[in-house]
């Protein structure tokens, strides 16, 4: 991986398309993120990166995940629906599990069938 290619330098980029996706000012992410607007603007130029916490804050605020924020992944969006579907799956049985997966395998047919007829 080069230097310039490095998961963290596309952390500034990231932010602002997230907020701007979201039409979010960078008061507007702060005051969800418990942050100062001035700490928003240092990291969308890159002069300051957020620590662990405010990253998760960040995210949290914008509904994406920190990989995302990070560069890591691509797909903002899929990721983030799917750790709010995770952060439940401990506290299911081995058959709710199957149902759910049943059930969320059901919801993809329906959506790729609403794709192939152009209504999605």
């Amino acid at each position: 991986m080069s230097e310039s290619t490095r998961p963290s330098d596309a952390f500034p980029e990231r932010l602002r398309a997230a907020r701007e996706k979201r039409g979010l000012s960078q008061g507007d992410l702060a005051n969800r993120a418990r942050l100062q607007a001035s700490a928003i603007s240092h990291f969308e130029t890159g002069t300051r990166k957020p620590s662990f916490d405010n990253l998760r804050r960040l995210a949290d605020a914008l509904d994406v995940t920190t990989d995302y924020l990070l560069g890591r992944v691509t797909d903002a969006q899929a990721l983030a629906g799917a750790d709010k579907l995770h952060r439940h799956l401990d506290r299911l049985t081995s058959d709710d599990r199957e149902i759910a997966e049943d059930f969320l395998k059901l919801l993809a047919d329906k959506a790729k069938g609403r794709e192939k007829k152009g209504d999605g």
